[in-house]
């Protein structure tokens, strides 16, 4: 057997590619887009992919089944309940898919149906003979993670309410995957932070075993409060999810890969005001907070960029990358796994442009823990400015879960993932105050308001950690 796991952290999505190395028959579950590694891998290997399996419709990136199909005529599989617009091959329940010789005594993939997270979810259990007592392992989806199960309440605006998908989904851990060997190794499709889910550890693999034993949500417990219990303090959903949700189910253009175009600096400004495009600066956190395009969008390369950068750019937004020289194209390649296809072109070396121009440019207006304790936040060019708590909108943007543990007195709690749909709840003629764990997502919220008009906005360095350790 071939078993290759292929873990993305910057998405922290895994996918897998299964083979019988007898046959030269693999498949290939929740590929990302960009396909490359996996054709290698799979001609390295001797191994023709035959199929590719969706664990379900996905929300969080973009999916590579359309590509894969076009690149090995493979046929696209998904569970039986999956509504899609193009052909696919329909799972059933307790399906066996052999990718051994006609006698059936190769590697062998069990269909289990498990919705819960979606209504098609499946799972796979992965045996290297089929008669094997003990599988090799399963891999769950979306439906058990390492450390937790997968949030329910992604269709609730689709007819199906939280409780009821988390009802589903207690049936299907407890009838299907907890009755699995100990043994059986688990293989989820994501890891720590994703926002598929709220408790994930950065561990990639596990045991069924140890799953029963240590994942809180699995504990011996009435169904009632498994449903309160997953249905309660889940990170806001990135407003993309949504968009690509749909892009998975309905299709989408396929993948060109490549560079985006250089632009000039009045080229990069014409697109701003003809076309509506957004400013995206990719650099490091310290050298955007130092000098930026004014009215420019910020998420670093360095962090989770695609999906912040889906949090504060509406999809089908035209894109203007300002990136380090030689960043340009992992940017767009990156935007691209979650569907921000419309990327114009980037600003070489924009570093070096923002010092020939400081007329254009601007820096990050930030404070420290002190200053917040005072209520005395630096907003302007010349000292602190004279306001009192009154004054100040303190927006922790940190996910609900996080606020509910412990947040700063008079903060109000609105997670990055939802502030581009929140904004109009805040008063632009007020100044803001922004925090987040460490101050990485602070800046980014900051960079938003910014770009939309709010006059006197600033985060607080360290966040609240900093904050919270010093007493404030």
């Amino acid at each position: 057997m071939h078993f290759a796991q292929y873990y993305l952290d910057c998405l922290s999505q895994a996918s897998y590619l299964i083979g019988d190395t007898t046959t030269g028959r693999a498949v290939l579950v929740d590929p990302r887009r960009d396909i490359d590694d996996y054709l290698h891998d799979a001609e390295a290997a001797g191994l023709r992919i035959e199929l590719v399996i969706e664990t379900h419709i996905h929300a969080d990136f973009l999916s590579g089944h359309l590509e894969l199909a076009r690149a090995t005529g493979a046929t696209i599989a998904f569970g039986e309940a999956a509504e899609t617009g193009f052909p696919i091959r329909r799972l059933r329940d307790g399906e066996h898919i052999s990718l051994g010789a006609h006698d059936g005594q190769g590697v062998t993939l069990t269909v289990l149906a498990t919705p819960g997270h979606t209504l098609e979810s499946i799972c796979l259990v992965l045996r290297e003979h089929p008669d094997d007592d003990v599988p090799f392992g399963v891999l769950t989806g979306d439906t058990l993670f390492v450390g937790d199960v997968g949030r329910p309440d992604l269709l609730s605006a689709a007819g199906h309410t939280p409780q009821g998908m988390a009802a589903r989904l207690h049936r299907s851990l407890h009838t299907k995957l907890l009755t699995l060997p100990d043994a059986t190794r688990v293989f989820p499709a994501h890891g720590a932070g994703s926002a598929c889910g709220r408790n994930l550890s950065s561990e990639t693999s596990s045991t069924i075993g140890d799953q029963r034993r240590f994942n809180y949500a699995l504990q011996p417990m009435p169904e009632a409060d498994f449903i309160r219990l997953v249905t309660a303090g889940q990170p806001t959903t990135p407003g993309y999810f949504a968009h690509d949700a749909a892009l998975n189910r309905d299709g989408h253009p396929l993948l060109e890969p490549g560079p985006p175009p250089a632009l000039t600096l009045d080229e990069a400004l014409a697109a701003r005001d003809r076309q509506g495009a957004v400013l995206l600066d990719c650099r490091p956190l310290a050298a955007y907070t130092r000098a930026h395009l004014t009215g420019s969008l910020h998420t670093s390369l360095d962090t989770r960029f695609a999906e912040y950068a889906g949090s504060v750019v509406a999809p089908d937004t035209p894109i203007v990358l300002l990136a380090d020289p030689g960043t340009e194209q992992e940017a767009r390649l990156r935007l691209a796994r979650i569907g921000y296809d419309h990327v114009l072109g980037h600003l070489p070396d924009p570093t070096a442009v923002l010092d020939r121009t400081p007329a254009l440019s601007r820096g990050s207006r930030r404070i420290r823990h002190e200053e917040l304790a005072l209520c005395e936040p630096q907003l302007g060019t010349g000292g602190p400015a004279e306001v009192t708590s009154a004054d100040v909108q303190l927006i922790d943007v940190r996910n609900p879960a996080e606020y509910e543990a412990g947040a700063l007195p008079g903060a109000r709690n609105i997670p990055l993932a939802g502030l581009l749909h929140r904004i109009a709840e805040l008063d632009p003629a007020r100044p803001v105050v922004l925090y987040c764990r460490s101050g990485n997502r602070s800046v980014i919220a900051a960079a938003l308001l910014e770009a939309r008009g709010f006059g006197e906005v600033c985060d607080v360095i360290g966040g609240y950690e900093a904050a919270a350790g010093a007493g404030v």
